[in-house]
């Protein structure tokens, strides 16, 4: 295709890496590598492990080379890894969890889907595959994936690349939930400055919620909480600016006075549905968990900040938090209710980082942290690269959290020198 060639892999691997009759489970990976090597040549090249943003994240479908792919098939072979749960591996969504008797059983079984499982995921595939230490390149929770990767199995990484991924290596997810709101408040008030005019329109939008009931494609009402989700733009360099394009035709004019268009309320199912990325909404707290429940964190730290409630005088748009409610109004989660608060509740979970391993770490490492990144904090991020012997920061207020969809090929090119220095 267009300059590429694609190999699909598919692996058994173990649902628990732990336990020898442990049941096999299926992780699917696709080989990227570029046509201006031979098919002789691209078997000579080493490999480059790509993990994909998430929680549940598959791994990115691309029809031609472009960005930091582009840059990377120069020199890798790229494997493009469908985490567990994900894409073409075996699925864990609403219909696979049914097969579980009790919620209790579901949230046993999806223990095994957070970063520790898809490390040793990878290392089975590395070995399979005949390789080498690879490098290993991790954008956002994939960057999470790549700290346990360099905690748990160091002698599989020759280099590791991440971007947006520093993740603070203890303490709660309240911290992180405070420093977020906090940069997602400040990106609001950036959008409004630029775009004074939808200021009145979005509050518009939620008064008119709140009178008039106005439903998605899918069927369920559209709520002020749920509109407000699609602040996801705010996480882009030049994304954010498709926020106005989206708000600029909410409205139509109807014998009955206005209504949200068919266009408006398309685009945002789209934005705010989890259909497509269950595991996202029901594993996206436990990523920060080592010891201790989440319980619902990012609802209980919406009580310090009123400012981002749905009666707000002036409506703003929220990040990347998951709420409660996410379970009662998406149609794609209801079913996942009861397993979403059995893990909420869940305070025995394992370790996710060696503090100690990577305060020795000797694999090359560079890390790009976003100044102004609304998802992953900086000062978090400081502070966990401060912890990582031989991690080097590259701090820009160039990009936010998607920069490697920006300038992605600058940005890999950029990094990868950094671990050759």
């Amino acid at each position: 295709m267009r300059g590429l060639r694609a190999t699909g892999h598919s692996f058994r691997v173990p649902l628990d890496h732990d336990d020898p009759a442990s049941p096999l489970i299926d992780v699917f990976a696709r080989e990227y590598s570029s046509l201006e090597h031979s098919d002789e040549d691209v078997a000579r090249l080493p490999w480059l492990l790509f993990l994909q943003g998430g929680p549940g994240g598959r791994g990115v479908r691309t029809t031609q080379l472009s960005g930091w792919m582009k840059a990377a098939a120069r020199e890798f072979r790229i494997l493009m890894l469908d985490q567990r749960g994900t894409g073409l591996s075996t699925p864990a969504d609403a219909a696979t969890l049914a097969a579980f008797p009790t919620p209790e059983a579901q949230a046993e079984y999806l223990t095994h889907f957070r970063a520790d499982s898809i490390v040793a995921d990878a290392e089975l595939i590395r070995h399979r595959l005949g390789s080498g230490p690879w490098t290993v390149f991790g954008q956002s929770y994939g960057g999470f994936c790549t700290l346990t990767y360099l905690s748990n199995a160091p002698q599989g990484v020759e280099r590791a690349l991440l971007t947006g991924g520093l993740a603070p290596l203890a303490g709660r997810p309240d911290e992180v939930y405070r420093a977020t709101f906090a940069r997602v408040e400040d990106r609001n008030r950036e959008y409004f400055a630029w775009y004074p005019e939808d200021r009145d329109l979005v509050t518009r939008i939620a008064r008119h919620l709140e009178a008039v009931e106005e439903t998605l494609p899918s069927g369920e009402r559209l709520t002020v909480r749920r509109f407000q989700m699609v602040g996801s733009f705010l996480g882009g360099n030049t994304r954010v600016h498709g926020l106005h394009y989206l708000l600029e035709d909410a409205f139509t004019t109807t014998p009955d006075g206005p209504r949200l268009s068919a266009t408006f309320l398309e685009q945002v199912q789209g934005i705010v549905s989890r259909a497509t990325q269950p595991l996202y909404a029901l594993m996206h707290e436990s990523i920060y968990c080592q010891g201790f429940a989440s319980d619902w964190a990012a609802r209980r730290v919406l009580d310090e900040y009123p400012q981002f409630r749905d009666d707000a005088a002036e409506i703003l748009f929220t990040g990347e938090m998951v709420y409660p409610w996410y379970f009662e109004e998406d149609p794609a989660l209801r079913p996942l209710r009861a397993v979403a608060d059995v893990l909420a509740a869940k305070a025995d979970w394992g370790p996710l980082y060696d503090v100690d391993v990577l305060a020795t770490n000797t694999v090359p490492a560079a890390a790009a942290v976003y100044r102004h990144d609304i998802y992953v904090d900086r000062e978090l991020s400081r502070a966990t690269a401060a912890a990582v012997r031989r991690l080097e920061v590259w701090e820009t207020d160039e990009f936010h959290h998607d920069g490697i969809a920006d300038d992605g090929e600058a940005i890999f090119e950029r990094l990868l020198g950094m671990t050759r220095a």
